[in-house]
């Protein structure tokens, strides 16, 4: 039957005024006005009005390129970079009379870097582009007419189609929700994919709507929707639909975003409101980024720098020339005869030296060009593609039970995986698994659960002690090991597992408490029809994990309807299950000012019961002077359980009398039935005055169950001295215990605090005026900001954390305030921004970006963080259960938090070392070829001719020199991976760019000019007076340029060799093998004829091999010109060791793993950390050492 059969809803008191209806006297006149222009004809899109709008179709697209502008954006992106526009220049100056080489030579090698860098740059949007396929085809039921629905791909979509989306689905485009499977039009959706949350929203339609029950309702169904314009803002919604000739005022509650999920619904009905990039997840995405890494900024400045020497010796090259042109005339001859004047007109003409020598300067800074390698950025992206590889296949960072790598989706930024210092992260799905265990409780001061968290198992092992609360041995024979584990339940007591509660000395009390998490939730049951198991549906991940350890310990919850809850619970007495019926009164919501939830039950013996839970700071204080019997003991538990990571509710009840319940609930029923500005405030008002008088009954803890190894991974991070943010959509609360449980924050760490939850703000919010509240809320921030600072300053032992909510922050990133935020965050350990919108992830992590000036990478898994990955030097996409967003606007993607460990401390700072290794290399080895060149020039008057042949210019980067850089940028590794995680301060390395320095930069251009002042003057000294051949004759320029460029192969290959940390067999082949190439290519190139290898025609085999002099003066020069970086080389490992060379040293002589000798050396490399277990670790010794000290005085 078509649509199905609709659902009963009994569940009208969770939700009649939690989601309240839009009033009809809220303000909708500004819609139609600027900004609210949107109109959609629902179920009518190809009606004219409807054509004319123009709105965009609901194709989405993440991809840097299309087929057009592939090519313009592509070689914008290469000649972005100014050597590669140096080399255009002079490819196109080399078709002149001016050039010193033949033109293939010069353009052809500027046609391949070009031509592989954008094939790399195309395969890689190619992959984008098939990503954005598989979202775009997926399949969404759309009215076709008639009553009719068919499957179609989302990108065919259009403004006012009527789809039908089912459970478990995803909504294709921004929704208005019609009707539902429920009977009162309600749904539950998921929005982790917006807001990074696991708790189910609920939504609801009009009532005007409801009452469409299947596809048969829609065949004559029409309506016009007006509302605002396409816009980021997540939680806010203004519209109105005219339905049969009436207006009905829309609110948020009405809207279903693209990327969220359909949850415990069968189907919901639906019209398109917004498609593809107007979408409010869309909107809040930014296009995708150009990145470039620090290095490779770094880099084009160097290139400037080269260029500048370029024009300044061509420069003095062309004045030189100029004078010797101008007196190159003597006794009406000229002296410089051997460079053919006959044949030019003007280049040396001695009447127009002036000119000649303008003209020498443009051959000049042809002839240079080599100082600069115009394969550098060819072989950049050769070895970053090869990193990349090596990432994707590292086995240790393979998630085995999702099937998911690590994938790194651009290689633009390998080396700025070395140099992060600072880590902005999203919470839920990032650090957490999404799931909440129930793990301890305190029931009358007595503690149970004997289950160890994530964070108490990294303290013992950092310790080497043995764990608290191990199970002992009678608790492991007594465990049924063929039990199947339980998601949301990791408790393990056996004084109150199998009904062993009744023994206890206070059993009733037990039996209330567990009760009272049977009773007091919001939570659904279903009921699996072939296996009879029940499964809850909850609002929040803690909800259901308490509703999952009452079942489990024996109060099942399995029945709610309107008015009743039914449980099944164990009767002390007669030791049997019994099921019992509680009559279901009120339900006291739970937010982030009350924070408590509290309901009003009767029960079957007509007792009235408040049962209420809530956090700590709110419950004690309502605590009758006759309740608090257990309450220090309970305390003393919380206080453990917080310390161990653990999220803590308290857990109280009160009877209550039918006089003081009448009162309560007509002021309770009138206040939920206002519709004045002051509703909230009314109902929070009465729940107040009921909510009192409290006895105690204990205390929950809950894990937030953090992702294997997040706490380790976190100490390790802080030890590199990393800096970690958490960015989350969450409540305060809910940030808060996930900053304890993976030690971002921890006990003795002095909160900072910064929110508008104050009286004042509060008041000025009910008045409604909103410069006043504008004004009221910005001073309240700015001031809170200062306080902070001041308390920063005033302490310099004292560990800070910065914790912020989403309104505040939006006044902290003004323009006027956001420098003072970030002097403020800067001095704190930890910083926690809550309930952050994906704009505001994005402001901030542009504010730390350009205000740090340091390099900083966002991680997270939802679409809420894509513009916080794009916005950051490096996104890491986590590929979780759900979406795939994330992914696909991140630049690597890791399937679990932990794994950034391993990416970071491992493959970033290898591939920091090797890049930049390899960037100095390649420059030392064209400064040493360029210099020859400029010497020789010297010596011949700068006339323009160059020292070696031309097809020698033009194989010496491609063929002799490139390939071993290649190897060391792919293979190099100074400290193995297992040493880089010993020693995590390693990492700072590449923070503080120690390896890419100027010093360093500039130290590698001297050695370079050194070896080629080295070896071009002991070559020209060693042959140039000397007889060469067996029949007297001196060398000529084509033996002497045979013997400096076989020199120069030599010495920067062996340069290379001693430069290596880590040979391999490829190593040692492409150093080698370059050397011998050398030679081979002599040979074959000297054997073509004459009219191509011009003055190499068989230079080698006739006149270098045969001579022994060859032999002699290349050895001689080679350890001349290498001798001196050895022993500089030697010194500075031995006297003056970087970090990296005494970890060197550590392996070197077998003592790595001695732990006395190893820590020596890491006593540099663990820092004083303020966060991570080690933090938590060194703050508890403190404490105790105190305590001890505090005791041996008294």
């Amino acid at each position: 039957m078509a649509g199905g059969r609709r659902k009963k809803n009994f569940l009208r008191k969770l939700y009649s005024f939690s989601c309240g209806k839009a009033s009809l006297d809220e303000d909708h006149s500004q819609i139609g006005g600027p900004g609210f222009s949107r109109i959609a004809f629902a179920n009518d899109p190809d009606c004219f009005e409807a054509t004319n709008l123009g709105y965009p179709a609901n194709y989405v697209s993440t991809t840097k390129y299309s087929l057009a502008t592939f090519f313009p954006k592509a070689l914008f992106e290469q000649f972005r970079r100014v050597a590669n526009i140096y080399f255009l220049v002079t490819g196109c100056l080399s078709f002149t009379p001016l050039a010193p080489y033949s033109a293939v030579s010069a353009i052809l090698p500027l046609i391949i870097v070009i031509g592989v860098t954008m094939a790399k740059e195309a395969v890689e949007d190619w992959r984008r582009y098939q990503q954005d396929n598989e979202m775009n085809n997926r399949k969404v039921k759309v009215h076709r007419g008639n009553a009719t629905f068919d499957n179609t791909e989302w990108k065919n979509l259009r403004v006012g189609d009527i789809v039908k989306v089912e459970k478990d689905n995803f909504f294709p485009a921004d929704l208005l929700l019609l009707s539902s499977s429920y009977e009162d039009a309600i749904c539950y959706v998921e929005t982790m994919n917006l807001d990074g949350e696991t708790n189910l929203k609920l939504k609801q339609s009009l009532e005007v709507t409801s009452n469409l029950q299947d596809d048969s309702s829609f065949r004559h169904f029409k309506a016009v929707v007006r509302c605002e314009d396409p816009n980021a803002n997540l939680y806010t919604f203004v519209g109105s639909l005219e339905y049969q000739d009436q207006q009905y005022p829309l609110s948020p509650q009405q809207l279903l975003l693209r990327d969220s999920k359909l949850r415990n619904t069968d189907y919901v009905y639906g019209v398109v409101i917004f498609t593809g990039h107007d979408t409010k997840v869309m909107q809040n995405a930014t296009n995708p980024p150009s990145k470039r890494s620090k290095i490779e900024r770094k880099m084009d400045k160097i290139i400037y720098f080269l260029l500048f020497s370029l024009v300044l010796i061509s420069t003095v090259g062309s004045i030189f020339f100029g004078i010797a042109t101008d007196d190159d005339i003597e006794n009406h001859r000229m002296k410089r005869w051997y460079l053919r004047p006959d044949d030019t007109t003007i280049f040396y003409k001695p009447s127009e030296a002036v000119v000649a020598a303008l003209l020498h300067f443009l051959t000049a800074m042809m002839l240079y060009g080599y100082f600069i390698p115009i394969s550098l950025y060819v072989s950049i992206e050769i070895v970053k593609v090869l990193q990349t590889i090596f990432i994707n296949n590292d086995h240790e960072m393979y998630h085995e039970e999702s099937d998911k790598p690590a994938h790194a989706r651009t290689s633009n930024l390998n080396e700025e995986l070395g140099q992060v210092d600072t880590i902005l992260s999203d919470k839920t799905g990032t650090l957490t698994c999404n799931s909440m265990e129930f793990i301890k409780c305190s029931i009358a001061g007595t503690a149970y659960g004997r289950g160890v968290t994530e964070v108490e198992k990294a303290m013992a092992r950092r310790k080497g002690s043995p764990l608290l609360y191990e199970p002992d041995v009678e608790e492991e024979g007594h465990r049924d090991n063929n039990k199947p584990a339980v998601k949301g339940f990791n408790f393990t007591d056996n004084r109150v597992m199998n009904g062993n509660w009744v023994n206890e000395p206070h059993a009733d009390i037990i039996q209330k408490f567990f009760r009272l998490l049977a009773i007091c939730h919001t939570a659904i049951p279903e009921t699996d029809d072939e296996s009879g198991k029940i499964s809850y549906e909850a609002e929040s991940p803690d909800e259901a994990a308490f509703v999952i350890a009452a079942s489990e310990l024996g109060f099942q919850f399995y029945q709610r309807t309107q008015t009743n809850i039914s449980i099944q619970e164990l009767d002390p007495l007669s030791g049997k299950t019994v099921e019992r019926s509680y009559r279901l009164l009120n339900i006291l919501e739970f937010n982030s000012t009350r924070k408590r939830m509290s309901v009003i039950v009767r029960d079957e013996e007509g007792k009235l019961l408040l049962l209420s839970k809530g956090a700590d700071n709110v419950m004690f204080e309502r605590l009758a002077k006759d309740g608090r019997k257990f309450e220090d003991k309970t305390k003393e538990h919380m206080h453990n359980y917080a310390d161990a990571g653990l999220r803590t509710l308290v857990l109280a009840y009160r009877e209550l009398d039918e006089d003081e319940y009448a009162v309560f609930n007509e002021k309770f029923t009138e206040a939920k039935n206002s519709v004045s500005a002051d509703r909230d405030e009314k109902v929070e008002e009465a729940a107040d005055s009921i909510e009192r008088d409290l006895i105690l009954l204990g205390a929950t803890a809950v894990e937030d169950k953090l992702q294997n190894g997040v706490p380790e991974c976190i100490d390790k991070l802080a030890q590199a001295g990393i800096k970690i943010w958490v960015l989350t959509g969450d409540k305060m609360e809910t940030a808060i215990n996930i900053g304890f449980a993976c030690s971002l924050l921890r006990q003795g760490m002095k909160q900072i605090i910064i929110t508008l939850e104050s009286p004042e703000i509060k008041l000025l919010e009910k008045d409604g005026n909103k410069d006043a509240i504008f004004k009221a809320s910005k001073e309240s921030v700015i001031h809170q900001i200062t306080e902070g600072r001041k308390m920063t300053s005033s302490s310099d032992t004292q560990s800070f954390a910065l914790i912020i909510d989403g309104k505040s922050l939006a006044y902290a990133l003004e323009d006027n305030v956001k420098n003072l935020f970030l002097q403020l965050a800067v001095t704190c350990a930890s910083v926690i921004c809550c309930r952050s919108s994906p704009k505001q992830k994005a402001l901030v992590t542009r504010l730390v970006k350009e205000g740090t000036g340091k390099v900083t990478l966002g991680i997270g898994d939802g679409a809420n963080d894509v513009g916080m990955l794009q916005e950051a030097d490096i996104g890491i996409g986590i590929s979780g259960v759900e979406g795939m967003q994330a992914v696909m606007s991140s630049d690597v993607a890791i399937a679990q938090f932990r794994f950034l460990e391993r990416l970071l401390l491992v493959h970033g700072h290898w591939c920091y070392r090797r890049i930049a290794s390899m960037i100095c290399y390649f420059f030392y080895k064209n400064i040493v070829f360029g210099v020859t060149l400029f010497i020789y020039e010297a010596y011949t008057s700068f006339s323009g001719t160059p020292l070696y042949n031309d097809w020698f210019l033009s194989v010496y980067n491609v063929f002799f020199t490139s390939l071993p850089a290649i190897a060391l940028g792919v293979f190099d590794q100074d400290v193995s991976a297992r040493l880089c995680r010993k020693f995590p301060l390693l990492y700072q390395e590449g923070v503080q760019n120690m390896l890419f320095s100027w010093t360093r930069i500039i130290g590698w251009m001297f050695n370079g000019v050194c070896n080629a002042v080295t070896i071009f003057f002991f070559c020209a000294a060693a042959l140039q007076h000397q007889a060469f051949r067996k029949g007297g004759e001196v060398v000529s320029r084509d033996i002497l340029a045979g013997t400096v460029y076989t020199c120069v192969v030599w010495v920067v290959n062996c340069q290379m060799a001693l430069s290596v940390s880590y040979f391999t067999l490829i190593q040692h082949i492409f150093i080698w093998g370059s050397i011998a190439l050398w030679y081979l290519f002599l040979v074959i190139y000297g054997a073509i004829t004459p009219s191509f290898s011009t003055d190499a025609y068989m230079l080698f085999v006739e006149a270098l091999a045969p001579a022994a002099s060859y032999w002699i003066v290349t050895l001689f020069v080679v350890l001349a010109t290498l001798i001196p970086y050895f022993s500089y080389a030697a010194i500075q490992m031995r006297f003056f060791p970087m970090y990296h060379n005494m970890i060197q040293w550590i392996r070197f002589e077998g003592k790595a793993d001695d732990p006395e000798y190893c820590q020596v050396v890491r006593q540099r490399s663990v820092r004083p950390t303020t966060v991570g277990v080690s933090a938590r670790i060194d703050a508890r010794v403190s404490q105790i050492n105190s305590r001890v000290h505090h005791a041996v005085q008294t």
